[in-house]
């Protein structure tokens, strides 16, 4: 079996036998935002594999944003080994050996020895060590309609370092200052990490090192300073004590991060009841700062909900919304490399006043709902008399 932390790290969906608390409340409804008919809007099959000898099994929660009249998603593309003898499994890993030209080693272990655990889809663990079965790079698509994308055929950013040795994964997008910043997820032998880029064309990016300590994810920006200090909201790992919770914390350069103080924990018999994390960056509305955030609960799975923060003290929760603004009930949403997830990375406002959700479907697929900001901020405050009919 894997360990414990490592279970936890993977995705955030493994909990101890003790945290698995069956919740009482209320049936949800599936959604209050709408979900657009040509969901999923980008799948595996749409992406070109990074190598001959790999196969995409993932392209899912992107960051997201606007950059001139294109809307921009940076996808987690993960892929792994094609092998001709069944009796192996393969694990892919980036080559830190400069004595070779190939980005990535592929790892081979006999599928059926004693010594080799494949009882979680998302890791293969071989004489107690655990290695991730696929590895993610981030991949840029692009559309003008918020619907429908156009994928690179070649990886926009890919594993570089040795913190990145199992991959990169489900990163944010937030522009300050006319700078895109782009927060990710680091996965190596020494644990779950969080590196930051920054952008300004979508061309040319610089990696920034990285943030915040080990064992952390789900980070994302705020769009502008917050009393003259960068702003960001993270998720720690679980504890004896809790489970996952959300933090903020400020930074005077973006790399340097201190004053953490608690922003919210999970609810017991709530739709967030097992655990949360940040989802998109921020919206800066006269009512507070909103966000999307996913929480997760025993009988539903990943679903997006949305709270409301102080703009002046962002560690202030206003209000925390009591139904999800969007629950897995599609298909694409229930059924895939993992099921029952509805991961949101991104919320981006269109001309014509409405907002699109971008999110991960099953850890497989990428689907967008819409919605307004007024429906947004209704959801936030738990005013059910002014939210959509649940689509």
């Amino acid at each position: 079996m894997l360990p414990k932390l490592w279970k936890d790290s993977l995705s955030g969906s493994l909990w101890t036998a003790s945290q698995r608390v069956r919740p009482t409340y209320k049936e949800v409804r599936t959604s209050v935002a709408k979900r657009v008919a040509e969901n999923p809007i980008i799948t595996p099959e749409m992406v070109k594999p990074s190598e001959p000898n790999l196969e995409v099994i993932g392209a899912f929660n992107p960051g997201a944003t606007r950059y001139g009249d294109e809307i921009i998603l940076l996808l987690r593309v993960a892929e792994r080994p094609i092998l001709d003898d069944p009796e192996l499994v393969g694990v892919p890993v980036l080559n830190l050996n400069g004595s070779s030209s190939e980005r990535l080693e592929i790892l081979t272990f006999p599928r059926h020895s004693p010594l080799t655990d494949l009882s979680d889809p998302r890791a293969v663990t071989y004489e107690g060590r655990v290695y991730l079965s696929s590895i993610s790079h981030l991949r840029l698509a692009r559309s003008r309609d918020g619907v429908h994308f156009t994928v690179d055929e070649q990886p926009t950013l890919f594993p570089e370092t040795k913190y990145e040795e199992y991959g990169i994964e489900d990163c944010r997008i937030t522009q300050i200052e006319g700078v895109f910043y782009i927060s990710y997820t680091a996965v190596s032998r020494y644990g779950i990490c969080v590196g930051i880029a920054r952008t300004e064309d979508f061309k040319s990016f610089t990696r920034l090192g990285l943030i915040l300590h080990h064992e952390n994810k789900n980070v994302t920006l705020f769009p502008r300073k917050v009393n003259g200090l960068y702003a960001a909201m993270h998720r720690t790992a679980a504890s004896a004590f809790n489970g996952p919770n959300m933090w903020i914390a400020y930074s005077p350069d973006l790399l340097h991060w201190g004053d953490h103080q608690f922003l919210m924990a999970p609810r017991i018999h709530h739709w967030d009841s097992r655990r949360i994390g940040a989802g998109a960056p921020p919206v800066e509305t006269p009512e507070g700062w909103l966000i999307v955030y996913h929480g997760v609960n025993a009988k539903d799975g990943y679903c997006a909900g949305v709270a409301l923060l102080d703009l002046d003290e962002p560690h202030k929760v206003l209000s925390r919304s009591h139904e999800p603004l969007i629950a897995p009930s599609e298909d694409y949403e229930v059924s895939g490399f993992f099921e029952r997830v509805v991961f949101p990375t991104g919320l981006v406002p269109m001309d014509d006043g409405r907002w699109m959700v971008y999110y991960g479907v099953a850890d497989r697929s990428v689907a967008v709902a819409e919605t307004t900001m007024d429906e947004l901020l209704a959801v936030a405050k738990g005013e059910p008399a002014l939210m959509g009919a649940g689509r």
